[in-house]
């Protein structure tokens, strides 16, 4: 059995396709297959990232100062 592909390790690979792409060296027919596998690795890292980014909670402290946990709003962060 495989093992699953880690975030980072996906993310190797695509920046490894980028710098290939970048150089332009590799014939068409292989920068269309290195393309589509980079697209594919770009739609799997942004649902990574989408899934993580809704587990990600606050714990606040309310008036009696007990904890609670409040879901983490990007805009709160940059206030």
């Amino acid at each position: 059995m495989a093992a699953a592909k880690t975030f980072e390790s996906q993310m190797a690979r695509l920046e490894e396709i980028v710098r290939l792409l970048e150089k332009g060296e590799a014939p068409l027919a292989d920068s269309m297959k290195l393309f589509e596998e980079g697209t594919k690795l770009s739609a799997a890292l942004g649902k990574l990232l989408d899934t993580a980014e809704q587990k990600v909670t606050v714990m606040l402290e309310n008036s009696e100062g007990e904890l609670v946990e409040q879901p983490f709003e990007a805009e709160d962060a940059e206030r």
